[in-house]
């Protein structure tokens, strides 16, 4: 006890790394939001009718997308949430280049009344790896 008491920033520093690597995950668990991989998000996207939201930059979007997918970067998604509103009782797979940036605009979307936002695990670089359709 006394080693904690000495040492008591370290413990402290402990915390907030524990907190800041579990927050997120264990926030979108209790969201229901799921991260899929590859196979199951197109088994969503096919059987049923899952909407894609790319939440990049339009320029990376511009690089290659998956089909049909709508783009909504980040960092406004907020302000353009009416765009697809439509969608809140549908699945929605949102997708990025690693999956970082899908998984906070997986909360927002969540938190703003989207009863199934998914999350494409790996974004579009595990698109890519497992040989499907790019549009460009």
């Amino acid at each position: 006890m006394q080693f904690v008491i000495q040492n008591w920033y370290l413990f402290f520093a402990l915390a907030v790394i524990a907190y800041l690597l579990l927050a997120g995950p264990i926030t979108r668990s209790l969201l229901g939001i799921k991260t899929l991989p590859v196979s199951q998000a197109v088994q969503l996207m096919n059987h049923e009718s899952a909407v894609v939201v790319d939440v990049r930059e339009p320029d990376e979007f511009r690089t290659g997308h998956i089909p049909n997918a709508i783009n909504i970067p980040l960092g406004s998604l907020t302000d353009r949430i009416k765009d697809i509103e439509k969608y809140k009782t549908t699945p929605v797979l949102l997708s990025c280049r690693t999956s970082q940036r899908s998984a906070r605009a997986a909360t927002i979307l969540s938190k703003r009344g989207f009863i199934a936002a998914h999350i494409l695990a790996g974004g579009i670089t595990a698109w890519q790896g497992a040989n499907l359709p790019i549009k460009k």
